[in-house]
């Protein structure tokens, strides 16, 4: 004996959705236009995708680094830059998420949902890879400890992409499912 889904249970799992989606799109954004990209932000170690600032015991200050000066220090330029692109390229492709979400929903049309679980495919996978290559780059300056709210928000957005990536993909079942239960 099966028991039967409430009737609005469709509709609730995609507020659930829409939620997450804004809940990813608000992370990206204080992290990466609010904290400016910054990881580590102390009174002594600035580091993030446009600042790189370390302690210099001869002036006693931060000093701020560019290139070429980074990559003497050991950072890759073209490293430095698939970094940035793919942070802040998840930020632009979440952002297009809810549209395609809300025109399915509306339409009742596979392949917009198609549209938006492959937004969220590419950008999960962008997010990743970009603070992935920044830690690879930038550890020997870096500790746990030092790594601040930016980080934690790009990492708890990173979390919830892969729990919105796996509620798009199961929400088509789902709906499927109940309208089933409906006809009979």
């Amino acid at each position: 004996m099966t028991v039967p889904m409430p009737k609005r249970a469709p509709l609730l799992l995609f507020v659930g959705i829409l939620t997450l989606t804004a809940a990813v799109i608000g992370l990206l954004l204080y992290a990466l236009l609010w904290k400016a990209g910054n990881l580590a932000d102390s009174p002594n170690l600035r580091l993030g995708f446009y600042s790189f600032c370390l302690w210099d015991e001869g002036t006693g200050s931060l000093q701020c680094h560019q290139f070429p000066e980074l990559e003497d220090l050991g950072v890759s330029r073209v490293g430095l830059a698939l970094a940035r692109l793919g942070v802040y390229g998840a930020l632009v492709l979440t952002l297009f998420v809810p549209l395609p979400l809300l025109l399915a929903q509306c339409n009742s049309n596979e392949g917009e949902w198609q549209l938006a679980v492959g937004f969220l495919v590419v950008a999960s996978t962008l997010l990743a890879g970009g603070l992935g290559l920044f830690l690879i780059y930038t550890w020997k300056w870096l500790s746990l400890s030092l790594l601040g709210s930016g980080f934690i928000a790009l990492s708890t957005a990173q979390a919830l992409l892969i729990l919105l990536l796996m509620a798009t993909a199961v929400f088509p079942q789902m709906a499927e499912r109940a309208s089933k239960l409906e006809h009979c």
